[in-house]
């Protein structure tokens, strides 16, 4: 499975989020989703494995999750394109507003 299946499901961008303030074993994830069944966040997981995103390393009989930031890459690489985007248009909003305040704003921003 590719990285932008893999984050079109919701459970899994939120498996990510929970990863993303440091690993956490599969019990740890299984509790933070009581939506789904532990089978269902082990596929979650397995999906998240396989496109890269996440990887897992054994600990006793625990199994600890732990972000991949260079599975993220070529999502990354795919968002620049539109951070410049809105980074100009922006920066086009900041120079309107800034042309369009009204004096008594100025001076209630002074104040």
């Amino acid at each position: 499975m590719d990285v932008f299946t893999a984050v079109a499901e919701p459970s899994r961008r939120t498996l990510l989020d929970l990863l993303a303030d440091g690993e956490r074993s599969a019990g740890e994830l299984v509790a933070s989703l009581p939506a789904l069944t532990q089978p269902a966040v082990s596929r979650h997981l397995r999906i998240l494995r396989e496109a890269g995103l996440v990887e897992v390393r054994p600990d006793g009989q625990r199994r600890i999750y732990t972000l991949r930031p260079e599975g993220l890459a070529e999502l990354d690489d795919w968002l620049a394109r539109y951070r410049r985007y809105w980074t100009r248009h922006l920066d086009s909003l900041e120079r309107h507003l800034a042309d369009t305040r009204t004096p008594t704003a100025e001076r209630t921003d002074q104040s």
